[in-house]
């Protein structure tokens, strides 16, 4: 599907990946539809897009707020009549040890608020649109960790594991209608959120812009899901053998921590 002519919502797309896919889709004659808390860096990214003749709009929204979502989803089918292409980018991570976390359940419903509930009531806001026209797409961004049995980051996969629960439901529901679904699952990517970990400044990750070829992938393809190989052969490996699977893996990562812990104290980080 040529991205040209079509209106595309983009979440979190202030900064990181969600500003990386903008300026591709828009570089490739999509109006795109920034939505993300800030303000200012929303306007400056439109600004930039559009001086690179691009078509760029800002709406700050508060995902998490219902009025202010819904006022956001009417803004835009004001301005531009429909959306052809939703892509649920926006999301925040928390990497804490369960352990640690028995008097914080409020990390859960702070990860879930945005990760789950933002980009369902979004979905919910969007699709009767999509349906009266007969045709739409949804992207979600998701990780290679619903993939693989990693540790740390419960609330963070639970959040995600329920999106891509959800997406195929929709898929399963209204395919028919016209309705179609892609869920990214990506490696770590260097972004603002990867960045609130000391320790992975020594790991080696993806860049916002090949992440961002990602969603344009799945924008223009439009394939149920994009994975990495390592992604999908842990997926086979846990349906197969679970149990297994996650002992053996569980030394590995403890081990990945330490040495890039070491690592980032000895500054040997890349650049």
């Amino acid at each position: 599907m040529d991205p040209a002519g079509q209106v595309i919502v983009v979440t979190g797309s202030s900064s990181g990946i969600g500003a990386a896919a903008a300026r591709r889709l828009a570089a490739r004659g999509a109006t795109v539809c920034l939505l993300a808390r800030r303000a200012d860096e929303l306007e400056s990214l439109a600004a930039a897009i559009r001086t690179e003749g691009g078509a760029a709009e800002a709406y700050p929204v508060d995902l998490t707020d219902d009025d202010s979502t819904a006022a956001a989803v009417e803004q835009v089918l004001g301005d531009h009549g429909r959306i052809d292409v939703l892509v649920n980018n926006a999301a925040r991570s928390i990497r804490r040890p369960i352990v640690e976390s028995f008097d914080r359940l409020h990390d859960h419903e702070r990860v879930m608020a945005i990760n789950y509930f933002a980009s369902v009531r979004l979905i919910h806001l969007v699709l009767p649109s999509m349906l009266a026209q007969g045709r739409g797409h949804v992207v979600v961004s998701s990780t290679l960790s619903t993939q693989v049995p990693i540790p740390l980051f419960s609330a963070y996969l639970a959040s995600k594991s329920a999106l891509e629960s959800y997406v195929r439901s929709l898929s399963a529901e209204l395919g028919h209608a016209g309705i179609t679904t892609s869920t990214v699952h990506f490696p770590m990517v260097r972004t603002p959120m990867s960045g609130g970990t000391e320790i992975y400044r020594a790991m080696k990750m993806m860049s916002p812009d090949d992440a961002a070829r990602w969603i344009e992938r799945a924008v223009v393809s439009r394939p149920s899901r994009i994975a990495s190989a390592f992604g999908v052969a842990g997926e086979t490996s846990m349906a197969l053998a679970p149990g297994i699977v996650t002992r053996a893996t569980a030394p590995f990562f403890r081990r990945m921590d330490r040495q890039l812990a070491r690592r980032t104290a000895a500054g040997d980080v890349p650049e």
